[in-house]
């Protein structure tokens, strides 16, 4: 069910849309990336020394070295905070692409639209929530290894999962009845989830990411219930 999902929200991407949304996330995401690497830049600029003055070495220009060294880091930015991004912007976007997905997909199962501020500060508590795995898996690197990014994947795996299916299980149910669900559908939800943690580890393509998961876990609640009715049936 989980791959169904996700080949479903591939080819959504290009309905017209919903690649109003990719190119809007697009924008954004570049925007918060490029803001995250100007703090980097001048907090390294204004609390490094400007210069440091060694034995027999003479006076080594310190502030501007690694603060226009810091720029190198950006790919590495990208990498981890690519998580927390898509948790943040999941309030922005999983309800705009839930409601394209069900009018295309489920014309005759659409939901109740959510509302925004609440759906916005449960993203940014999920956003923090990632910033510490990330926090965590970096400090934790020296000392478990590989294991570090078993961490790192399942750890946000649950966590987009768990947000990205609760916004969509909640157009159609009550936060209780939405919450067992995800429980009865832990497998599958903690699943894709994964599998958009990893597309968020992919230079260029995790920009579009945080769509394709709104769009993906639309049509896992929407399979989810066509399976019930069927074994109701």
């Amino acid at each position: 069910m989980m791959f169904r999902a996700l080949t479903l929200a591939w080819g959504d991407l290009l309905r017209p849309r919903i690649f109003g949304v990719v190119l809007l996330g697009v924008l954004l995401t570049i925007a918060l990336l490029v803001a995250l690497q100007t703090g980097a830049f001048w907090a390294i600029r204004w609390l490094a020394p400007e210069s440091i003055t060694l034995p027999l070495v003479g006076t080594i220009p310190i502030g501007g070295t690694l603060s226009w060294g810091s720029l190198a880091l950006f790919p590495l930015m990208g990498f981890f905070l690519m998580a927390p991004v898509a948790a943040a912007f999941s309030g922005l976007f999983a309800e705009r692409v839930a409601e394209i997905v069900e009018e295309v997909h489920y014309p005759q199962r659409r939901g109740l639209p959510l509302d925004f501020w609440d759906g916005l500060l449960e993203s940014l508590a999920v956003m923090g929530a990632a910033l510490a795995i990330m926090i965590v898996s970096l400090i934790a690197t020296p000392f478990l290894g590989p294991l570090a990014s078993v961490l790192f994947y399942g750890a946000n795996g649950w966590l987009l999962g768990r947000e990205f299916f609760s916004m969509a299980a909640r157009r159609h149910l009550n936060s209780e009845s939405a919450g067992a669900l995800r429980q009865r559908l832990s497998f599958q939800v903690t699943g894709l989830g994964v599998m958009i943690a990893f597309l968020l580890s992919v230079p260029v393509l995790n920009i579009v990411v945080p769509v394709l998961a709104a769009a993906g876990f639309t049509h896992l609640f929407q399979l989810s219930q066509t399976s019930a009715s069927d074994r109701r049936g």
